[in-house]
């Protein structure tokens, strides 16, 4: 959406900055405490002063009796007396609160001073050095250290990570919390690879005031290592047995981890016939050898129709209807048919797969039937593919032959008229914490095409196709989170033979080049946009939360660059910057972007939703 005055970027600046002000942070100490308690001062029947380290004010502020009794109801008696008992109870109190912050020999005082309406009470903290593990031992009993100890290289492997990965290591602060952390985590790192009959046998820190340091000791008890048992399936009525099996990426006697467990679970999410499952295994130590293995899965209608009113900044206003049918004619087929009505676009998209096959893999036909009426082209474009899929959720391969047929009017040019028929292999690889909101990883798609191409104005003659879209997702300390991306396409051909327009590129819009129109970056011809035969675009984006109240609103600023031109050594990119903010919901990242586009001099609106890859 263009925007026509750049007064609006100052509005969307405003806008968050105003955030930031409403949403004051945590590090406030003298605002913290009181809200976090939201105590009323006029009911109150005494002040209270905790006067303590920022870092520790607010623990006492919450925890102690006299923080609590304060603010009791009015029909509650709290006498003099009553008040002095609490008094002397505050410093064993807040030593003992002080302690689960590794601060064990603390000076604390509580009084109570004169004047005032009420009654005037201060606890003074002098918390000390705060205690340092000074070393950790981790050992582990039973069948894990067996195996190691024959030479079975994955527990080895095991062994090493749980030493490595101890979370609590010599050097740092010695808290409770963080200790009893470290023992959790640890256990269920065994729990998650083999062994979820794990426990601990000891755990013991040992805290030597006079130096103000910890040593820490962990025995744990392995159980016996688990293996992968028949699968029953529980909840299925509509749907193929044989489609589920063929999902699972394990046999009986797979050693069991959680892991695995997890990539089922995303495989029939995926496969569209299931709202999702739930397995797990019979943790009997008796049945370890071939543990029993339980899938409750919660099927989805055989029927879905969605339809729906929106817009979206690359192609207008919208009017949308999708239809999914998971047995058209009593086949073991998934059919999706999307059908878009706008100003800009009216398509037809079409994805028919087969119930998952042994492998993962699964047929496939596809297609789409489009007219994009821009304003300086009208196209009609046809592509049908026939082909297979092996789906996986962290690698996806598609191998499959297309057809693509293509009509373009321009107001110089004419009618330009094209087909052209491939042999095409995708291949796309995803490591990344989270598919709906990642936060660190890495992905990637490659797309590759051979084949031939006729041109109703141009020669005809063979091609070859090659584009590839790379994510680095990268955390910087606790807050803030950085997204690249860079993409970069090329089609082979001679000059002279004439091909489809969908198998060309044009760069800018919401996923492109921000700061411009959808598909108006491309090679100029007598005056008009036209689409090229070379692609290079990237991005560069940081985002944190606008406000600790408000973990999923996130405000981000970003800056893009990029063409498309008819071959590299033409390519002249231009560059888009703004700012943004993201609305992070479970179904993946709402974003609406600012954008100013340097070379056209213009602010332009993005919205979408999603992270395209």
């Amino acid at each position: 959406m263009e925007v026509g005055c750049r007064s609006l970027a100052g509005m969307l600046l405003a806008a968050l900055l105003a955030g930031c002000s409403v949403f004051k942070p945590a590090a406030d100490d003298d605002a913290q405490g009181a809200s976090a308690k939201h105590v009323d001062e006029t009911r109150a029947r005494y002040q209270l002063e905790v006067q303590a380290p920022k870092a520790l004010k607010r623990l006492l502020e919450e925890n102690l009796d006299l923080a609590r009794f304060r603010d009791a109801p009015a029909d509650e008696t709290l006498n003099s007396e009553e008040l002095d008992r609490l008094l002397s109870a505050a410093p064993e109190q807040a030593r003992a609160l002080l302690a689960t912050e590794g601060y064990f020999s603390p000076d604390v005082k509580a009084e109570r001073r004169a004047g005032g309406e009420k009654p005037q009470v201060v606890v003074s903290v002098e918390p000390g050095p705060q205690t340092q593990v000074e070393a950790f031992t981790l050992k582990v009993q039973g069948p894990l250290q067996q195996r190691a100890a024959a030479g079975d290289a994955d527990a080895q492997k095991l062994l090493r990570r749980l030493q490595e990965e101890w979370p609590l290591k010599a050097g740092e602060p010695f808290r409770q919390g963080t200790w009893a952390a470290a023992k959790n985590a640890s256990l269920s790192r065994l729990h998650a690879n083999g062994y979820p009959t794990a426990s601990w046998v000891d755990t013991d820190a040992r805290v030597r005031r006079q130096n103000q340091r910890a040593e820490l000791d962990a025995t744990a008890q392995s159980g016996p290592l688990f293996f992968m048992g028949p699968l029953g399936i529980v909840g299925l009525q509509r749907y193929d047995e044989r489609a589920v099996r063929n999902l699972s990426p394990f046999s009986t006697g797979t050693p069991y981890s959680e892991q695995v467990l997890l990539d089922f679970q995303d495989r029939l999410a995926k496969s569209g016939l299931f709202e999702g499952g739930v397995a797990e295994i019979d943790t009997d130590p008796a049945k370890a050898a071939a543990s029993p293995v339980t899938l409750r899965v919660a099927e989805k209608p055989l029927q879905q129709a969605t339809t729906g009113i929106g817009y979206n900044s690359n192609t207008g206003t919208r009017v949308t209807l999708e239809h999914t049918h998971r047995q058209p004619f009593g086949l073991r087929w998934t059919a999706v048919n999307k059908f878009e009505f706008g100003p800009l676009r009216k398509a037809w998209d079409f994805d028919y797969r087969s119930y998952p096959k042994s492998g993962f893999r699964r047929n496939l036909i596809a297609g789409n039937v489009e007219r994009w009426s821009g304003p300086d082209e009208e196209r009609y474009a046809g592509r049908l593919r026939l082909g297979r899929a092996w789906e996986d959720p962290r690698l996806e391969r598609q191998v499959y032959g297309e057809y693509n047929n293509t009509r373009v009017k321009t107001p110089t040019t004419g009618e330009t008229r094209a087909q052209s028929l491939t042999a095409n292999l995708d291949w796309t690889r995803r490591a990344v914490d989270s598919l709906l909101l990642p936060n660190e990883g890495t992905a990637l798609l490659v797309q590759t095409a051979i084949g031939y191409a006729r041109s109703s104005t141009a020669d005809n003659g063979p091609l070859a196709r090659l584009y590839g879209r790379g994510f680095w997702f990268l955390p910087l300390g606790k807050t803030w989170n950085t997204t690249l991306r860079l993409e970069a396409a090329q089609l082979f051909a001679r000059d002279t033979v004439g091909v489809p327009d969908t198998l060309l590129f044009r760069a800018g819009g919401d996923d492109s080049v921000r700061g411009y129109e959808y598909r108006s970056l491309g090679p100029r011809v007598n005056g008009e946009i036209t689409s090229g035969r070379s692609l290079l675009t990237a991005s560069a984006e940081i985002a944190r939360p606008i406000a600790e109240q408000l973990p999923q609103l996130w405000g981000a600023a970003f800056v893009d660059a990029g063409n498309a031109a008819a071959r590299f050594s033409d390519l002249k990119p231009v560059v888009g910057a703004g700012v943004g903010v993201r609305y992070r919901s479970p179904i993946g990242p709402l974003k609406v972007d600012l954008a100013y586009g340097f070379d056209d001099r213009h602010w332009r609106m993005h919205l979408s939703a999603g992270v395209s890859f």
